[in-house]
Order: C-alpha cells, then sequence, then structure tokens
C-alpha cells in the first residue's frame, strides 16, 4: 500500500525529470505538453498518492475549514436533496462542511464544477454523474489521475470508482411482478432521460421482469418520455392522444415520482381516472408522493443512506494515509403500495 507522501511539485518535476512548469501545466491541463510527457508525470504523481493545489494546503492547516462538495442533478428534485441532507449529516459529524451543487442534467456543468473542486480546497466529490456516452468521462479520468477522493452515485461504464447506488433493476422487476401477480397484462413502461445510466438500468429491468413471463415483451412498451414535468405532462398527453381507449395500458411504471405526478395530472386533464382506469407506480418514494391527491404507490429508495454511505466513503479514502480499495455499495429498494394502483380481475 502507498501511503500519501509530503511532496511538493518541486519534487514531482525532478522525478519526472521536468521543470515545474511543466508540472504545473500538467495540473492546469494546457496543451503545452507532449502527451508523453503528460502521461508520465500522471504517472508519477498516482503512483505517489500525490494530492495538488488545495488538498496540499488543506492537510497543513489541520482540521480548520475542511469541506467536501456534492454534485446533483437537480437542486429542486426532493430526492437529491434528500441524499445531500444524508451526506451532510454525516459529513458534520466527522467535522466536514458539505458543498452542494447542481449540473442541471448539463454534462458541461458536471466537468467546470469537478474541475472547480478538485482546484480548490474541497477534498473529495460525491458525483451523480450525467453521462452521455463512453467518450464523455475524461473528467472522471482526471480526478482519478489527479488522485482526487470521489465517490459515484451511478455506475459509470468504462470508469473504476467508488460507487453507491440502488439496484435499479431489481427495484422496477419488483413494481412489474406486483402488477402482473395483480391481473395487468397491458403494462407499459415511461423512461426517463436517455443519458442517464438509471434510465439504461431501469428499462434493463423491465425488460427483464418479462423474460421468464408469458406475457411477451416488444420495445413499443418502453415509452420515452423524460423526467422533466413539463415535457413528460407534454408527452403523455399526446401518448394517449394518438391511440384509441381500448388500445390503453392498464398500468404504466414510471421513471421516478416526479414523471409519475406530470403523468397523472396529465391523464386527469384527459379524463382518465387513476387507479380505476390506469394504475400508475412511481420511483423514489419523495414527500409529494404520499400527498399528492390519489396517493402514489412507488418504489422506495433509502436516499438519506445513499447520502450517509457514499460521505463515509470519500472521507474515509480522505483521511486514510493508505491507498484504499474501490468501494461499491448496491442498496435495496422497497415498493411501497398505495391507492395509484389496484387489482383487475385475471382472466
Amino acid at each position: 500500500m502507498k501511503r500519501i507522501q509530503k511532496l511538493t511539485i518541486k519534487e514531482i518535476a525532478k522525478r519526472a525529470g521536468v521543470s515545474k512548469g511543466t508540472v504545473s501545466a500538467v495540473l492546469n491541463e494546457k496543451d503545452t505538453v507532449k502527451q508523453a510527457t503528460r502521461e508520465n508525470v500522471l504517472r508519477i504523481m498516482k503512483d505517489l498518492n500525490y494530492r495538488p493545489k488545495g488538498f496540499a494546503r488543506i492537510m497543513k492547516r489541520g482540521d480548520a475549514g475542511k469541506s467536501i462538495g456534492i454534485i446533483i442533478k437537480e437542486l429542486n428534485y426532493p430526492f437529491y436533496t434528500t441524499i445531500a441532507e444524508g451526506a451532510k449529516t454525516y459529513a458534520n459529524s466527522k467535522g466536514y462542511s458539505l458543498i452542494i451543487a447542481s449540473s442541471d442534467y448539463n454534462l458541461e456543468s458536471e466537468k467546470k464544477l469537478t474541475s472547480l473542486f478538485s482546484a480548490k480546497d474541497v477534498r473529495g466529490v460525491i458525483i451523480t454523474p450525467v453521462v452521455e456516452g463512453h467518450s464523455e468521462i475524461e473528467h472522471l479520468f482526471k480526478l482519478k489521475m489527479l488522485n482526487y477522493p470521489f465517490v459515484l452515485l451511478a455506475d459509470v461504464k468504462g470508469i473504476a470508482a467508488n460507487v453507491v447506488e440502488i439496484d435499479n433493476e431489481r427495484a422496477v422487476g419488483k413494481a412489474v411482478e406486483y402488477l402482473k401477480r395483480n391481473g395487468h397484462r397491458k403494462i407499459i413502461h415511461f423512461a426517463g432521460p436517455p443519458e442517464s445510466a438509471h434510465t439504461r438500468e431501469r428499462i434493463q429491468g423491465f425488460r427483464n421482469a418479462f423474460s421468464e413471463n408469458p406475457l411477451a415483451f416488444n420495445e413499443e412498451m418502453i415509452v420515452p418520455v423524460g423526467s422533466n414535468s413539463k415535457v413528460s405532462y407534454e408527452k403523455t398527453m399526446k401518448y394517449f392522444k394518438s391511440r384509441k381507449r381500448k388500445d390503453y395500458p392498464t398500468a404504466i411504471v414510471c421513471f421516478n415520482d416526479l414523471q409519475a405526478l406530470a403523468v397523472m395530472t396529465a391523464l386527469r386533464d384527459l379524463d382518465i381516472k387513476v387507479p380505476k382506469d390506469i394504475s400508475i407506480v412511481g420511483n423514489d418514494d419523495i414527500h409529494y408522493a404520499e400527498i399528492y391527491s390519489v396517493p402514489l404507490t412507488t418504489i422506495r429508495s433509502p436516499q438519506r443512506e445513499i447520502g450517509q454511505k457514499a460521505a463515509e466513503i470519500l472521507i474515509r479514502h480522505i483521511e486514510s494515509s493508505n491507498s484504499l480499495p474501490i468501494e461499491r455499495i448496491v442498496l435495496d429498494t422497497e415498493l411501497i403500495i398505495r391507492k395509484s394502483t389496484r387489482k383487475l380481475s385475471i382472466k
């Protein structure tokens, strides 16, 4: 196991056989450095467990001003704010402050925030990643090369990192199995944002639920709706206006609760009754799910525990003088039955 050494840029430069200016240019992503030189400098920093800039400064001051960051996707969605609250509670118990920022589902914003946090006196970061493709994770590779501690709240293919997440495939599978047990045969899934890893996992969970069942799966059962309330409402209206009532599904499994509430609002405006005509299942169990006019059946995620576990892993890696193994925690979910679903007679 390698120990964190009290190294300076000067010492890194000496070991790499380059100038201090070259090391500084590597750290600041200047394009004046040859690729081979850049890779050599980064390799030496990683091998020596060197943490540059603000991290080194804050270590000298001891506990004064200790902080970690969290980048969530949306500030006004209770699912993410509750995760942040869980992280904050644990961080505070260990003497850390939590800085909360939102990427607003924008990859460039996420990149800028990770760069900002790693360059300032923020010891590490929890990230709810926005993923648009395999080529869009260079900023995460940079954090790894700089030995900057971070924890992801969704698994990202191609990057070996600390992860805390829920079992999305199993969660959606529970919802589908519940609906099938209650007589539903025409079930569809309103999918979330295409760039989200959770969207892909929940689609897979929906698909898997039909793999060992006489009910046949087809791709038309997956309807891209997104998670924005306005867009979800509009796409729901369009979907049902384009179909005859005899072709309506009897149940919809939604990507998350925010989408589900927008879907129920659209159905109300179309005079389609929930759950008399269509049963709705959400995902996350945010506060509004229970107090909506038709309380929402939903998949409860342990939101505070997600934040707490992520902060726990992050701070453990920050404070360890040794390079620790990567940690991956997958938390289970619970199906909460409320009034937005009903049992059908099985024919």
